[in-house]
């Protein structure tokens, strides 16, 4: 998720935790906890994009970095502050540390939890940013700043908080369930065949879900709004993965495919080839539209090897896919 709710879910966490003993600073602390993980993204600056792709999400969100570090931090706020307890400073770290990639595990880019292990898991039920989980959190939390730290008010606000956050993070799941059963109505009823289907909601809401199919030659990409009254309908892209050639035995390229979890599209520009990752959808809703969110040139170098340059997005690019998201989320 965005840096905001993790800092709001961070600092929700630290005031259930030390909130009683030592106040505010329960939420400071909490809300710092809620951000460490996300340092990993400092990795881009020092390494190759497909490391730093890599990187994302990964031992800094696992359940190991907590266990390791909670104490570590713990300890080392314990020695400049007057509350002296190291295990309750490890326990707010704790918590602050694993809360962060529990949530994040239900974005689309998901999390390795379980690093070591290469498995991330990426349950796709809200977007990275969705005002309707943050914006009620974010007003708890202030409400609980301006209480006492003995105060019934205190503990209640943090408790609705927290409430209102999780009840709509179990209300994306289910509307991740009903929304799958219309793509694979309107899939049936079109007697398409496909080999799988992936969903997943639009930015910053929970009403407007896309899918993409995967077929034997193309991929299909449709839309579905819980407003909608019309067919499903979907928008065929060809794999062309026989674009890449011999590039497709480059480590680099495989490393770039597994990132992509296979769904990913190449195409042929006057440059050279570009490489689609389809997880993320695209930039605008216009019919066979090639401007996908995460596109990344594939450059070869003097030496033969290949790296990936991400394509820039532009304010206007943003500004274009609100006023189309808005316009399809209302229904078709």
């Amino acid at each position: 998720m965005d840096s905001l709710t993790q800092i709001v879910l961070g600092a929700a966490v630290g005031e259930a935790v030390l909130g009683r003993k030592i106040g505010n600073k329960a939420i400071l602390y909490g809300a710092i906890g809620g951000t460490i993980p996300d340092l990993d993204v400092f990795a881009s600056y020092f390494t190759d994009t497909v490391t730093a792709l890599e990187i994302h999400r990964g031992f800094t969100h696992s359940i190991l970095f907590s266990i390791l570090f909670a104490p570590i931090f713990g300890w080392m706020v314990s020695r400049y502050e007057n509350y002296k307890n190291i295990k309750g400073w490890s326990w707010l770290f704790f918590w602050a540390f694993l809360t962060h990639p529990l949530l994040d595990a239900h974005t689309t880019w998901g999390t390795q939890l379980f690093w070591p292990l290469d498995t991330r898991l990426a349950f796709k039920t809200i977007f990275v940013v969705d005002p309707l989980y943050t914006l009620p959190f974010l007003i708890c939390v202030i409400l609980v700043m301006f209480q006492k730290r003995d105060s019934r008010k205190r503990r209640l606000y943090n408790t609705v908080g927290l409430t209102l956050s999780t009840t709509y993070l179990g209300l994306t799941i289910v509307l991740k369930s009903v929304t799958f059963t219309k793509f694979e109505e309107a899939l049936a009823e079109q007697q398409i065949s496909y080999t799988q289907i992936d969903t997943r909601p639009s930015p910053l809401n929970t009403i407007l879900w896309n899918a993409n199919v995967e077929t034997h030659h193309a991929y299909l990409l449709g839309t579905y709004s819980l407003f909608d009254t019309k067919q499903i309908s979907f928008e065929s892209y060809q794999k062309n993965h026989e674009l890449l050639g011999n590039l497709i035995h480059d480590e680099d390229v495989k490393r770039m495919i597994s990132v992509s979890k296979g769904w990913f599209t190449i195409i042929k520009k006057d440059d050279g080839l570009y490489f689609n990752d389809l997880r993320f959808g695209l930039l605008n809703l216009e019919p066979q539209s090639q401007d996908f969110v995460f596109q990344y040139k594939i450059k070869i170098n003097k030496d033969n090897s290949v790296s990936f340059v991400e394509t820039e997005k532009t304010q206007r690019d943003a500004k274009s896919l609100m006023i189309s998201l808005w316009e399809r989320l209302k229904g078709n």
